[in-house]
């Protein structure tokens, strides 16, 4: 009878051990899962998140269904600069970003003239990102000058994008501005960081 006894209670006792070694495991890995969402989280939130761009707006530097990541630090250290290539929600539909190159600058007056050359306060902007000299003005065929936080984006596709001279993008807000683009991680045969200047 005390052996039997001693064996019930080896059973229990082992019983107890394995359920409380099965409970750590259970805590621990909800506690190691809990960690990478909250850091997944800071990451996509702070750090910079997965972009795909879709369009030729950008081309010839960004392609269609090019992946990108976005860094979203760098803004929060310095203002946005001439010619970078930035993403910001359209504001007129949900889930949709667009990303397009900085032109104008807040303070300053942007104005395209008929032969597509465009003027930063009078003065004309020697650049070389347009794919193509621009045939439609749009909006700023009249000056346009951007308020303190405000910028004047276009795409590099000048007559394939829609950006700052169409009325439904308008001037960017810099609260508005999610960050610029960083890498291209797809495709692989065009894997790098990206150039803005």
């Amino acid at each position: 009878m005390k052996n039997q006894r001693f064996f019930t209670d080896c059973k229990k006792g082992t019983v107890i051990d394995v359920m409380k070694k099965v409970l750590r495991e259970i805590l621990s890995t909800s506690l190691y899962l809990l960690v990478v969402l909250c850091l997944v989280y800071l990451v996509i939130h702070f750090v910079g998140q997965r972009t795909q761009v879709s369009g030729s707006s950008m081309e010839p530097q960004l392609r269609h269904e090019d992946n990108l990541i976005v860094d979203k630090i760098t803004y929060r250290f310095r203002e946005p600069e001439r010619f970078d290539i930035i993403v910001f929600p359209f504001e007129y539909e949900d889930n949709t970003f667009y990303i397009k190159r900085i032109i104008g600058l807040p303070g300053e007056t942007v104005q395209i003239d008929r032969d597509g050359n465009i003027f930063i306060n009078g003065e004309i902007l020697e650049e070389g990102y347009g794919k193509e000299v621009i045939q439609e003005p749009g909006r700023a065929y009249e000056p346009i000058t951007l308020g303190e936080d405000e910028y004047f984006v276009l795409g590099d596709n000048r007559n394939n994008s829609s950006d700052s001279r169409d009325m439904s993008v308008g001037n960017v807000r810099r609260d508005k501005i999610i960050g610029r683009a960083w890498l291209r991680i797809w495709p692989f045969d065009r894997f790098g960081f990206i150039r803005h200047r």
